[in-house]
């Protein structure tokens, strides 16, 4: 009988250092990645600002060939969206929130599998070899200790699918001239 109670008193306080340590850890996040691109704003920018371009270039995309995509909204504008159904990677909805003609894009995300969001932005800054594009995005997880887990792993899980998807469209647009 004392090694039962040892034992449950042991798992027990795991679990509850587990859910401290989780209230502690951040609930906010950012993962950015960015790649020069040899080629002009106005070269790049048609590429991240129509939603339907993103196939091109968009790393999920390639990883789920039978994604179920629908696009809506005005064309290439504020309020364009895609909602995406995959059985690899989940559903979702992206929807541009915000533009700066040939400079940025912002956009929200929704992923109802988590009921989560969050929002990102790709940034398109002229330098001398080209176009220095940054693609980041942030989020907020709550207060659900178990998520706040899911913050220090988040860039190391979509920071190779954004360098890749970044190196992709490098390609694509340089391939364009």
């Amino acid at each position: 009988m004392g090694f039962l109670k040892k034992t449950l008193f042991i798992v027990s306080s795991i679990l509850v250092a587990f859910v401290v340590i989780g209230f502690l850890l951040p609930s906010e996040y950012e993962v950015k990645r960015n790649i020069i691109i040899k080629a002009q704003p106005e070269e790049v920018y048609p590429e991240v600002v129509d939603l339907r371009a993103w196939q091109n270039w968009g790393v999920w995309f390639q990883k789920d060939p039978d994604m179920q995509i629908e696009y809506g909204g005005p064309d290439r504008a504020i309020g364009m969206y895609s909602k995406w159904q995959s059985e690899t990677q989940g559903d979702g909805e992206m929807r541009i929130i915000n533009l700066q003609h040939n400079k940025e894009i912002s956009y929200s995300l929704y992923f109802p599998d988590f009921d989560m969001g969050s929002t990102g932005e790709v940034k398109l800054e002229p330098t001398v070899e080209g176009t220095k594009v940054v693609w980041s995005d942030s989020g907020e997880v709550g207060n659900n200790p178990v998520n706040r887990y899911f913050v220090l792993f988040i860039d190391d899980m979509i920071g190779p699918d954004f360098e890749m998807g970044l190196e992709n469209l490098k390609t694509v647009v340089e391939n364009k001239q």
